[in-house]
């Protein structure tokens, strides 16, 4: 549960309803792009101000929305709703050996997510957002982290997680709190998807590009 004294705030759950009417027989909404207001907010702690029906269409509409673009994340600014709502899901690739270290993410629903880091090894890759569509680049995050959260039904958890998946739930959470991967990331490794298709994606490690592009590479 989310508090025993939650409530839920009748105005924003109409607000997200009529919000959620607009996704159509689709079942998507526009992804919010660089520039909206809502993605340098600190968004609301949830805490139970959306009914449960609500709730639950606002997070299917939220994967859907995440699968069409298609991405591995989404969070609620990213759909213009300042709430601590995001959603993530990632699949194993065909290539097992992939420096990234993809790992199974079963879709998981992430509410009041918050991250710190296990040991102090960083690892930098190409990395993207639905919110800056086009263009990728390189950014340092922590490779092992202790995540936290609650799930729709406001049960917390806690797991420590590696890799990508890791990498996926610190961009999600950075989300939330107005927080854009390309402020920390790597300016002069900034890509189109074209151009790194083209120079880039043959090697994930992004040694050649910072050569290249002139910039630093945290320690692997």
């Amino acid at each position: 549960m989310f508090g025993r004294n939650a409530r839920i705030d009748t105005a924003l759950d109409h607000q997200v309803d009529a919000m959620l009417s607009d996704a159509g027989r689709a079942g998507t909404l526009a992804i919010v792009q660089m520039g909206e207001p809502v993605l340098r907010q600190q968004t609301e702690p949830y805490a139970g101000q959306l009914s449960k029906r609500t709730l639950n269409r606002l997070i299917e509409v939220m994967r859907r929305t995440m699968l069409d673009a298609p991405g591995v994340g989404l969070a609620a600014p990213q759909i213009g709703l300042g709430l601590a709502i995001a959603v993530i899901e990632d699949h194993l690739r065909d290539d097992e050996d992939d420096p990234r270290e993809i790992a199974e993410l079963p879709f998981r629903t992430i509410i009041n997510p918050s991250y710190g880091p296990v040991g102090t090894t960083r690892t930098s890759f190409y990395e993207g957002c639905l919110s800056l569509e086009g263009y990728q680049a390189v950014r340092s995050r922590w490779l092992d982290i202790e995540a936290a959260w609650q799930d729709e039904n406001g049960r917390k958890h806690r797991e420590t997680m590696h890799g990508w998946p890791a990498r996926i739930f610190q961009h999600e959470t950075d989300h939330l709190s107005g927080e854009v991967y390309i402020d920390q990331a790597e300016i002069r490794s900034l890509s189109s998807d074209d151009n790194l298709g083209e120079y880039w994606a043959f090697d994930p490690i992004p040694t050649g590009a910072a050569h290249e592009l002139g910039f630093s590479l945290e320690e692997q």
